[in-house]
Order: structure tokens, then C-alpha cells, then sequence
């Protein structure tokens, strides 16, 4: 069946399943092929609590951009450290850090929009194609209340980058479900969410928000653009 085909299926199929129930379904029919990022925030945390303390049988990555918060690596071994469950990390080719550091320096990101798309595609995207290859199902945290861009999304999608079914459990939650699940499972969250980040990235790229501002304010904040995303779920 083709990807289209089967994220069509899958969304009218599992309309009424819990999300336990949904990646049971996927890891049974697409065995050895179902992986979920994760990036440590409110809403991947969510999942690998389901994935984990449920035992389902999917693989949980992780991209490490060299470039992210202390607070997030707490996150991440608190994670380990409850669930004893393996994480798998994935880095940048180091050849293409290098040349770009030597080439442009450090903070190449604030200048241009072509310069952070630049250095997101290397810290990001090329790790998480080397994650993604092989695979058939790929679970992510996105909600749609997080971004212009993530509203118009369905539970299944055809990513036609990556030759790769989506499946977004969370699509339909609320940040204030979310938190909630975290609070009532005691699930290791990274701490700068008190203090008013909302979407975690790479240090230099993230700051908290403002009362007001749109949710994914706190990203690249410099641009003034309100469809901000790194390359890691856009369609082009």
C-alpha cells in the first residue's frame, strides 16, 4: 500500500483507539520500523512515557545538535534514569560542523535566514535522515494549537521528504492536557518550561516568551517571520 493510501487508512481506521492502542497497531504491522524523536520537551515526554511504561516496541532517537541546554541533558538522563529504556542519539557529521564553523564562525545563524536554515539542515535534518532511514512510521510530539504551519495537520501524514508515514498522537491536545498528563504521571520534564520556554531548541536559537506572544515566539526570535520551523517537519 502507498504512504497516502495508508495515511488515509490509518486516520479514518483509528479514529476511536487510545494512542496505546494506536501504536500497538503500528508497531504489529510495521515490525522494527516504527521510530519516535524525541527532543525532551512537555510533549515528547509524554510519549516516551506511553512508549515505555507501556513496553510498545518502537525505537526512541534523539538528535543532539551540539548546541543544546544543560537543562535539556538533565532531562534526558532523568528519562533514563526512570524508565531504563535505551535512547538511541544521533549527531551531525562532524566534517560538515567543522566546515561550517571555520567558514562562517560560531553564530552564522543571526545573520540571515539562509544562514539558520543552513545550519539547522546540518545540526538537524541530516541526523534525523540518517535516523528516519529504513523506517515506515515516524511518531512525533507536534500539536496543533503549536504553529500556523502544525495547525493544518492531520494525525497521519505523508511525509514526502522523508518517503515516511507520520503519526502525531498529540495533534488534537491542548498545552494544559499536556502538562497535566505530566503532572499526574510523574514524568521527568525539562525545568525550563517554568521558567516560560515553551518550545526547547538550541540554546543560542530559544528564549523564554512573553505574556502574549505566540507560542513559537521563543524560537529564532530574531526573524520575523510567524511560520518558523527548522526543516525537520516541512514539506518542501
Amino acid at each position: 500500500m502507498q504512504g497516502k493510501q495508508l495515511t488515509e487508512k490509518y486516520n479514518t481506521q483509528f479514529s476511536e483507539r487510545t494512542i496505546v492502542e494506536k501504536i500497538q497497531v503500528l508497531v504489529e504491522n510495521h515490525a522494527g520500523k516504527v521510530i519516535f524523536t524525541t527532543s525532551f520537551g512537555y510533549e515528547d515526554q509524554v510519549i516516551s512515557d506511553i512508549i515505555f511504561k507501556n513496553n510498545l516496541d518502537a525505537k526512541v532517537v534523539t538528535l543532539d545538535t551540539g548546541r543544546l541546554f544543560p537543562e535539556t541533558y538533565k532531562v534526558f538522563r532523568s528519562t533514563l534514569e526512570k524508565y531504563k529504556k535505551p535512547i538511541k542519539v544521533y549527531f551531525p557529521p562532524t566534517n560538515e560542523v567543522e566546515k561550517l564553523l571555520d567558514e562562517k564562525g560560531p553564530f552564522s545563524f543571526y545573520e540571515s535566514v539562509e544562514n539558520r536554515k543552513e545550519c539547522c539542515f546540518i545540526r538537524k535534518v541530516i541526523p534525523l535522515k540518517r535516523a528516519l532511514s529504513g523506517n515506515e512510521i515516524w511518531i512525533t510530539g507536534i500539536r496543533s494549537s503549536q504553529s500556523d504551519n502544525r495547525s493544518e495537520m492531520q494525525e497521519f501524514e505523508w511525509d514526502p521528504v522523508n518517503e515516511i508515514v507520520k503519526f502525531n498522537p498529540l495533534m488534537g491536545w491542548s498545552i494544559e492536557r499536556t502538562i497535566e498528563y505530566i503532572k499526574e504521571n510523574h514524568v521527568p520534564y525539562n525545568v525550563l518550561h517554568d521558567k516560560g520556554f515553551v518550545s526547547i531548541g538550541c540554546e543560542p536559537c530559544t528564549r523564554a516568551i512573553r505574556q502574549g506572544e505566540d507560542i513559537r515566539a521563543g524560537r529564532w526570535w530574531w526573524e520575523r517571520s510567524s511560520n518558523k520551523e527548522c526543516g525537520l517537519h516541512s514539506f518542501e
